[in-house]
C-alpha cells in the first residue's frame, strides 16, 4: 500500500514540470511556431482572406523580383538608416558624455531626455507633424522671423526622409544615452587620471580611452537603432502616408499596404520574409565589420 502511494506521488510529481511550463509552450506553438509555418505556407498562396487560398507556387516571388515600388521602399528605409543612426550615435554619445558631468540638476535632465521613449509614438508624430507645417509649422515661423525661406521639411521628395529621420533620434535618443551612460560609467576613473599623468589631451582621453571602452556599447546602440530602423511605419504613415512622390514610403510601411490595403495577404507575407532576411544579413555584416575594425 506504501509502495503504492509513493508511486503515485512520484507520478504526480513527474507531471508538475510539464504542468508548469505547459503555459509557455501553449503561447510558443499558438503564437510563433504557427504563424511561422502558416507565413511560409502562405508565400505560394494567392489569399484575400475572404475567398479561399489559391496555391499560385513561385508567382509571389516573382512579382517581388520585379516589384520596383518594393525595391524604392528598401532604397527609402536604407536612406532613413543612413542619416538615422549616425545622428543617433552622435546624438546619444554627446548627450550622455554631457550628462556623465557634474552638472546641475542632472537626475532631471537624464529623465527629462528620456521622456520622449515613453510617449506614444503617434503622438510625437502628430507633435513634429505640427512642427514641419509649411504654413503654420513653428520651425517655419522660426525661419522667417530670421528673415530666412521656408522649408518645405514633409512636401519636399529630396528632405523628405531627412526630416523623419531627424524626428525619430529625437523619439529615441533617450534610450541610447541612458545605454551609453552605463558603458561611461563603467569605465574605471584610474584610466583618466594615468592619461592626466602623462598630459595626455581631453580629446586624446576620449579617442584612445573612452572609445575604445565603450565599444561594445556602441555595438549594442548600432544593433538596436538599425533593427528600428527597418520597423520604421508610423512616422511616414501618419506625417507623409509614404509621399511626396512616394520618397519616404518604407518597406514596413509597404508591407502594411500591401496587406490591409489591398488585401494580397500571400505577397505582404513574402515581402516580410524577404525583408526579414535583408535585416538579418545587414546586422550580421555590420557585426562582422565592427569586430574586424575592433
Amino acid at each position: 500500500m506504501t509502495e503504492h502511494i509513493t508511486k503515485r506521488s512520484r507520478n504526480r510529481n513527474g507531471l508538475l514540470p510539464y504542468l508548469i511550463v505547459s503555459p509557455y509552450l501553449i503561447h510558443l506553438l499558438l503564437f510563433v511556431l504557427f504563424p511561422v509555418v502558416f507565413s511560409i505556407v502562405l508565400t505560394f498562396h494567392k489569399w484575400n482572406i475572404i475567398s479561399p487560398m489559391e496555391y499560385v507556387g513561385l508567382d509571389n516571388f516573382k512579382r517581388l523580383i520585379q516589384d520596383r515600388l518594393f525595391w524604392k521602399a528598401i532604397l527609402n528605409t536604407l536612406q532613413f538608416l543612413l542619416v538615422h543612426i549616425p545622428l543617433q550615435i552622435i546624438a546619444a554619445l554627446a548627450l550622455a558624455y554631457f550628462l556623465n558631468q557634474k552638472i546641475f540638476m542632472r537626475p532631471f535632465f537624464r529623465a527629462a531626455f528620456f521622456m520622449p521613449v515613453v510617449i506614444s509614438g503617434v503622438v510625437v508624430t502628430i507633435l513634429w507633424q505640427q512642427l514641419y507645417g509649411l504654413e503654420t509649422g513653428l520651425l517655419n515661423r522660426l525661419l522667417i522671423g530670421l528673415g530666412l525661406n521656408r522649408v518645405e521639411w514633409l512636401s519636399n521628395p529630396v528632405i523628405a526622409m531627412i526630416s523623419i529621420a531627424i524626428m525619430a533620434t529625437w523619439k529615441n535618443v533617450g534610450l541610447y544615452v541612458i545605454l551609453f551612460l552605463v558603458g561611461l560609467q563603467a569605465v574605471p576613473r584610474s584610466y583618466y587620471e594615468a592619461a592626466e599623468v602623462e598630459g595626455a589631451t581631453a580629446w586624446q582621453q576620449f579617442r584612445y580611452i573612452t572609445l575604445p571602452a565603450i565599444n561594445p556599447t556602441i555595438f549594442m546602440v548600432v544593433i538596436l537603432s538599425t533593427i528600428g530602423g527597418f520597423s520604421l511605419f508610423i512616422e511616414p504613415y501618419i506625417m507623409t502616408d509614404g509621399g511626396p512622390l512616394n520618397s519616404t514610403l518604407s518597406a514596413m510601411l509597404y508591407i502594411y499596404k500591401q496587406a490591409f490595403g489591398y488585401y494580397h495577404m500571400g505577397y505582404s507575407v513574402t515581402l516580410g520574409l524577404f525583408f526579414a532576411l535583408i535585416i538579418v544579413a545587414v546586422v550580421v555584416i555590420q557585426k562582422l565589420a565592427i569586430e574586424k575594425q575592433d
